[in-house]
């Protein structure tokens, strides 16, 4: 099956460029209105008004899912260990887990894609998610608790790649205001996760079980419109082999694009910032004599920032030439907030608490040039399965290279040392992969 067939998860999935609004391959007209319904390709009946809503809705659902598995265990993370009588190094191994399941499962979303259909497969991982935070903490062991979160973590992967095939084939002309929409879902989760599931823990009974499984509620309830949207594609069946969905009969050969290349580095270098921040940044100011309760308040407020940033930065990006500008923005934010954890980190916490929460948002920018780098659906579900894979494995030793420098050097000098000076590369690598061009043109 050709990796066009990926255009059918939406009932008007035609590739089209993001700079023309006529659609390339004779599909229908493209829907200003992502309520307005979707004509279907030659010889299915049109699709109604609602299903677009749907769409939205899982949408959100979805991204409100992909973080509260990891952000709640790092809540509890003491907890956890006390109960399963976990090792430090077990623990260490466990934080760095959910950037090598990334990896490792997001290179398969574009496979399972072509063979079940995208809106199939994010349904599977939203069941993945709820059963393997449902199970974990009952799982018996640390090699049980393990398991089952790799399972939810495999959910959150494939998950992560086919989002933004979604908005591409649903909202092919709105996909900053749409990107910016399941980016501010993503943030608001993960920031839900971190601040109630301590006091949601104590009024449930001070059991952390309980605490971590009452998660699994949410993605439940995200998998009831993404059954909708698959079933409804699956009684619509396939177009036919010349039909709407065929738009190029060359392969994208995604490895020899400068373009997915420079945008996998950064997607990468961002992930380490954000990694590094939600491990370290609390330790930093506690270091510094800031509360440990003010520093965790600080930490959420990085956090915060993401929600309403992440709703605005793609909608400003997507309607830019040229994205470069605001990677640069973003990253002499990031350097800006490492000068002052260097030299203040006490008397000016809140500034650069604030600071490094705008810097975090590189990663709505890296999704929304994920839409805006390819042509087609098949393009991006490509080229998102590329740049997340490659870029949470590069993301993987920058949280550890973080801790064997704190312990050595006995402060925080050189590891913020290293903070700031990946983040000059990720300015760089930024500009070229904001630079107006399509993955289908370089390869």
């Amino acid at each position: 099956m050709a990796d066009d067939d990926l255009a059918t998860l939406a009932p008007a999935a035609g590739a089209r460029t993001p700079h023309a609004d006529r659609p390339a391959g004779g599909a229908g007209a493209p829907h200003p209105d992502p309520g307005a319904a979707a004509p279907a390709p030659d010889g299915l009946p049109a699709t109604g008004r609602w299903l677009p809503r749907i769409v939205i809705a899982g949408l959100v659902l979805a991204a409100l899912n992909l973080r509260p598995a990891i952000t709640s265990l790092g809540a509890l993370l003491e907890e956890v260990r006390d109960g399963l009588g976990m090792s430090g190094t077990v623990a260490g191994l466990l934080t760095s887990v959910p950037a090598l399941c990334f990896a490792a499962f997001g290179i398969a979303a574009p496979r399972l894609a072509r063979r079940f259909g995208p809106a199939a497969v994010v349904c599977a991982g939203m069941v993945a998610i709820a059963a393997g935070v449902a199970v974990r903490p009952f799982a018996g062991g640390t090699g049980g608790f393990l398991a089952a979160s790799a399972l939810a973590l495999a959910g959150i992967a494939v998950s992560n790649v086919l989002m933004p095939v979604v908005i591409k084939s649903w909202f092919a002309d709105r996909v900053g205001s749409m990107t910016g929409l399941y980016s501010m879902a993503l943030a608001l989760g993960t920031s839900l996760a971190a601040a109630l599931t301590v006091p949601m823990t104590g009024a449930l009974g001070g059991s952390w079980q309980t605490g971590l499984a009452v998660w699994a509620v949410l993605a439940v309830v995200a998998v009831l419109p993404w059954l909708v949207v698959a079933r409804q594609r699956a009684g619509a069946g396939r177009p036919a082999a010349d039909g709407p969905a065929r738009t190029s009969g060359n392969p994208v050969r995604i490895t020899s694009s400068p373009t997915a290349w420079a945008l996998a580095v950064f997607f990468g270098l961002q992930a380490t910032a954000a990694y590094i921040t939600m491990g370290w940044m609390p330790q930093i100011f506690r270091d510094a004599g800031v509360s440990a309760g003010t520093a965790g308040v600080l930490l959420a407020v990085t956090m915060v920032m993401g929600v309403p940033l992440s709703f605005v930065l793609p909608r400003l990006a997507s309607r830019m030439r040229h994205q470069g500008p605001l990677a640069v923005l973003l990253g002499l934010c990031g350097l800006a907030g490492y000068a002052g954890l260097w030299l203040a980190p006490a008397a000016g916490a809140w500034a650069w608490a604030l600071l490094m929460g705008i810097s975090n948002c590189a990663f709505p920018l890296a999704l929304t040039m994920i839409g805006m780098r390819a042509t087609s659906s098949a393009g991006v579900v490509k080229l998102s399965a590329f740049v997340q894979s490659v870029g949470y494995l590069i993301s993987i030793p920058g949280p550890l290279l973080v801790g064997t420098l704190y312990q050595h050097s006995g402060g925080w000098g050189l590891p913020i040392a290293l903070m700031a000076g990946l983040m000059v590369p990720q300015i760089a690598v930024g500009v070229l992969a904001g630079r107006d061009r399509r993955i289908e043109d370089e390869t």
